[in-house]
């Protein structure tokens, strides 16, 4: 009797640790089935997402390169020889064209609330050291594309280059690229197209 009991008792510490055995059994196979489900949806979503133009990241620009083409209204007698000034300085023609759009509408009288004159609104002291008359739309423009072509080479992106136009070089150098003024960044978004 006593035998029997002990044997009862060792079946009953051994029943749960053969039973737990069974059910870490029963779990590996649930995790490997679950394992086996995620990848074949993880296969499906991938697809999906190589698949999906929507789904796809946004192109990479490459910095320096502006794309976008001047739609501008003002077909007049001013945007040929934006055109023209722009080539001879190596500056992308429909962004200084855009340039010209957002600094004087085209018109060669304009004149910014800081003393800025002109098509490319050249400041005077600007002008006089590009050694242009800022009165003269041929030469304002050529003295802006001049000066634009100038703060290219300095910072090596059209973005830089227009955000010095605009806020000057020196905002450029301390911020360390385009300055944090509102005026600054929405001016380089318009005319960058971007």
């Amino acid at each position: 009797m006593l035998r029997l009991a002990t044997g009862f008792a060792a079946l009953g510490i051994m029943l749960p640790i053969l039973s737990g055995s069974a059910a870490a059994d029963a779990m590996k196979d649930r995790h490997a089935a679950y394992a086996a489900k995620t990848r074949v949806l993880d296969g499906r979503a991938a697809a999906q997402y190589r698949n999906s133009v929507n789904l796809q990241p946004p192109k990479v620009e490459v910095p320096g390169v502006i794309s976008a083409q001047y739609d501008g209204r003002y077909r007049g007698e001013f945007l040929q020889m934006a055109r023209d000034a722009a080539r001879r300085h190596n500056v992308p023609e429909d962004l200084f064209a855009r340039l010209v759009q957002q600094e004087s509408g085209w018109n060669p009288q304009a004149v910014s609330h800081k003393g800025a004159f002109g098509l490319a609104q050249l400041m005077p002291a600007t002008a006089q050291g590009l050694g242009v008359d800022i009165s003269d739309p041929g030469q304002n423009l050529e003295g802006g594309a001049r000066y634009l072509a100038r703060q290219y080479r300095e910072f090596g992106t059209w973005e830089l280059a227009l955000a010095a136009y605009n806020a000057g070089p020196e905002a450029v150098r301390r911020h360390g690229g385009v300055p944090p003024y509102a005026e600054t960044r929405n001016y380089v978004l318009v005319i960058a197209g971007r």
